[in-house]
């Protein structure tokens, strides 16, 4: 069988008290490896300084195409104290221009990957009839050979500015489910984070 990793992306981190909990929850008790931070948000320097407490996490700079991505990548730099070890963009903006050249242009210019591009990304883990174990489940099961990320935006509360309040902690107890790990072990998918797929 060909080898299948695995990488559990959470994006906002920064977002919120509540999303920043919940992801580190969703590291420390479940299966995400990675996560994406929001530097221009009010809960960015909390989960920055937090991420002493869990040198295992991958952390990638999460663009917005409303702001300037150096003007971003500076901040992400200045809070995590290191570079992004991935990026992506906020409701997959990179996808298409005018933020696509730009963010290409900083990804090579940093040596790391940027969502969607060597990796396949799987989006189908999000909506209110999409985030329980058993649809988490049937996606593991249908991984393709390669790399594969999963993204997610788990959250330990309310989240009140967020129109994905709900799903949030629907998705923090999915990724925590012993079930989901185990089903890791028996299908023999490597959980890996973008600091494993791009060694620096």
């Amino acid at each position: 069988m060909a080898d299948r990793f695995l990488i559990v992306n959470a994006d906002d981190l920064g977002l919120s008290e509540a999303v920043n909990e919940g992801i580190f929850a969703a590291h420390e008790e479940g299966i995400v490896t990675s996560a994406s931070l929001m530097v221009g948000r009010p809960a960015a320097p909390a989960a920055a300084a937090a991420l002493a407490d869990h040198p295992d996490l991958a952390v990638g700079l999460h663009l917005e195409v409303e702001e300037e991505f150096r003007r971003q990548l500076e901040c992400f730099r200045e809070l995590a104290g290191r570079d992004p070890t991935h990026l992506d963009s906020h409701h997959h903006a990179h996808e298409s221009e005018p933020a696509a050249a730009p963010a290409e242009t900083l990804a090579a210019e940093l040596g790391v990957p940027l969502r969607n591009r060597a990796t396949r990304y799987e989006g189908g883990f999000y909506g209110k009839e999409a985030v329980s174990p058993e649809h988490l489940m049937d996606l593991i099961q249908g991984l393709p050979p390669g790399w594969t990320e999963i993204g997610c935006h788990p959250a330990a509360g309310p989240v009140p500015t967020s129109s994905y309040d709900t799903e949030r902690r629907i998705e923090l107890e999915t990724l925590r489910d012993p079930r989901v790990k185990a089903l890791l072990n028996v299908m023999h998918v490597r959980l890996c984070s973008f600091a494993q797929a791009n060694p620096r």
